[in-house]
């Protein structure tokens, strides 16, 4: 099997996983199919720093991400040859596509994706890793068969669902396991033709290390008139029709620290900030002690049936 298909195969694999399969099947190509890329718009923070989703790396061997506190060792023979697309305004990352270093030397070995899907967001009726994938297996086409329905496994520490699945037609297997992380399904898809291979890099992520320090407190849809004590427009000098979703991380004071824009225009991202960073929120009580919480905002026209901006 060529290097080229093997990688558009590998797409065809997140493209099973993507929110936008809601709109119709999965393509080929070379990003995940349905994904929503407006040219010009990019992901961007501001506020005071923060890890972000799409900041890990994959480095020596070993893929590590502050935000989703994780750190997966998969050996020094992988590697990443190519970068992921920035994250779609449905919140769905690529956030690492890991190969070997010599696919010619064992062609057996397969591929890592690892991927995830912002639950604020998304386009599916999900609202659980478990919710999502069984809604995926749902939508798996005819040419695919399941292997094993999704079940709970419990990994390092931490619960999984794993869905497997095949394509007789191109010899492939794929094992797939997703974890809920800060209001995301964190998912890693194991593609290759050998199911022994595919359980060794199964097996591989019970060495994963789990987070150390404690993220906010996740809330959807927590921006409500019974929250937000005051509010600025943003005023913008050029109308655009692209949604723009936003996370923000709110301190123990009610104040917006972090912001982070998954796909926005560059005017749009200093617009909103400006305007976000005189918003108040009513701090959020945590066994009658205030604590960060992050929450998600969608600014503009969507699609969705239950945006997230505050209206």
């Amino acid at each position: 099997m060529s290097s080229l298909l093997s990688r558009l195969l590998l797409f065809f694999a997140a493209s099973l996983l993507v929110d936008a399969a809601a709109y119709g099947a999965a393509q080929y190509g070379p990003l995940p199919a349905g994904v929503i890329l407006v040219k010009g718009a990019w992901s961007s923070a501001a506020g005071a720093s923060s890890p972000l989703p799409e900041d890990g790396k994959m480095s020596s061997g070993r893929y590590d991400n502050a935000y989703f506190g994780l750190g997966y060792a998969v050996g020094s023979n992988w590697t990443q040859r190519y970068e992921g697309p920035p994250p779609s305004d449905s919140g769905y990352y690529v956030l690492a596509q890991i190969e070997p270093q010599n696919p010619a030397l064992d062609p057996s070995m397969g591929h890592i994706l690892i991927a995830a899907q912002d639950l604020f967001f998304t386009l599916a009726p999900a609202r659980s890793a478990s919710e999502l994938v069984s809604y995926y297996q749902q939508h798996l086409g005819a040419e695919y068969r399941v292997e094993r329905d999704p079940i709970k496994v419990r990994i390092a520490d931490r619960d999984f669902v794993r869905l497997d699945y095949l394509s007789a037609v191109a010899g492939l297997h794929w094992h797939v396991l997703a974890t809920e992380i800060r209001c995301h399904v964190v998912q890693f898809v194991f593609t290759g033709s050998s199911p022994k291979s595919m359980e060794r890099l199964v097996e591989g992520m019970k060495t994963m290390i789990q987070p150390t320090v404690s993220p906010p407190v996740c809330l959807k849809d927590f921006a409500t008139p019974d929250t937000v004590l005051e509010r600025e427009e943003p005023v913008f000098s050029q109308l655009r029709f692209n949604p723009v979703a936003v996370r923000i991380v709110i301190d123990q004071e009610g104040r917006v620290r972090h912001i982070h824009f998954l796909s926005a225009f560059p005017e749009q991202a200093k617009n909103i900030s400006d305007a976000l960073l005189q918003w108040r929120f009513k701090p959020y009580l945590l066994d009658g002690q205030p604590v960060e919480v992050e929450t998600g905002l969608l600014f503009g026209r969507s699609a969705r049936p239950s945006a997230a901006a505050l209206r």
